[in-house]
């Protein structure tokens, strides 16, 4: 890749200009519902969401490189002029819960992404922080004023992506379930020994949109790699199994890593799948 990373938030720069004169939809033009956000709105119809079919995954923890995708699929969306993104774009920030990511997550929601997915959570205050950092501060009148959020003000570029315009993208910019008419989701991943061991605190966290288990990772933690990730550990199973019961339980949008049969994997409690068998 030739070009030097910052044309990614360069652009932002050109839809400030033009990011206020875009209208806003109607119901009808954006999804049946009139969600914007294609997995709240599977979730909310108690259908799966499929990576390639309802969302775009990008992966920035692991791959850096893929900054520039991300870049190419935003700007094909706004090339395609599309009432709300084709597929849901979320992020998994190259950040872990006990880092200062803040920065980087103000970045990526001003975009135009509609999840991020925060490593390493260990405890309900690391949702905390990531619910903080992903909301703007309560205003006069804030129907859902708390956790407060942190972030600042300047989305021109997620405006043209959403198709929206300022007032809208103000008023749905904020965290599902904790805010109804929320487009955002705050995803946390399941992959310490700790999240595990305090799932139903952690799946109370207000602001808390889902989570999303990484099997490898989690075998890692759990110590029963050989010598490398072991998904398929009777302990990694059955830790697997508790956080799918609680999700069931709360009513919660989970999801899985591990490539594996939806339906299957939809009655242990799972809705979200960034990848599936077929």
């Amino acid at each position: 890749m030739q070009h030097n990373k910052n044309t990614f938030f360069w652009s932002i720069g050109i839809a400030v200009a033009i990011g206020m004169m875009v209208a806003p939809l109607s119901s009808a033009q954006q999804g049946s519902s009139g969600r914007l956000n294609k997995i709240i709105e599977q979730f909310e119809n108690g259908e799966p969401s499929l990576v390639g079919e309802h969302w775009q995954l990008n992966d920035l923890e692991h791959n850096g490189f893929q900054l520039d995708e991300f870049e190419s699929f935003l700007n094909g969306i706004e090339n395609e002029g599309a009432s709300r993104p084709g597929l849901t774009p979320v992020v998994r920030i190259p950040y872990e819960a006990s880092q200062d990511y803040g920065h980087y997550v103000k970045q990526m929601l001003d975009v135009g992404a509609m999840g991020i997915i925060l490593p390493q959570v260990k405890t309900p205050a690391d949702i905390t922080k990531l619910v903080q950092a992903m909301r703007y501060p309560p205003q006069r009148g804030s129907e859902y004023p708390e956790p407060a959020g942190q972030r600042g003000w300047g989305p021109s570029a997620a405006i043209r992506v959403w198709n929206v315009d300022g007032q809208e993208y103000a008023s749905k910019a904020d965290l599902w379930p904790l805010n109804p008419n929320g487009e955002l989701l705050a995803i946390a991943m399941v992959e310490t020994r700790e999240i595990v061991d305090n799932i139903d605190s952690i799946l109370q966290v207000p602001g808390l949109g889902g989570l999303l288990i990484g099997p490898a990772d989690l075998s890692l933690a759990l110590g029963v790699g050989n010598p490398g990730p072991n998904s398929s550990a009777p302990e990694v199973l059955e830790a697997i199994a508790k956080v799918g019961a609680a999700c069931k339980r709360h009513n919660a949008l989970c999801g899985i890593y591990m490539r594996s049969d939806v339906e299957e994997r939809q009655e242990q409690g799972f809705m979200l799948f960034p990848s599936i068998a077929y």
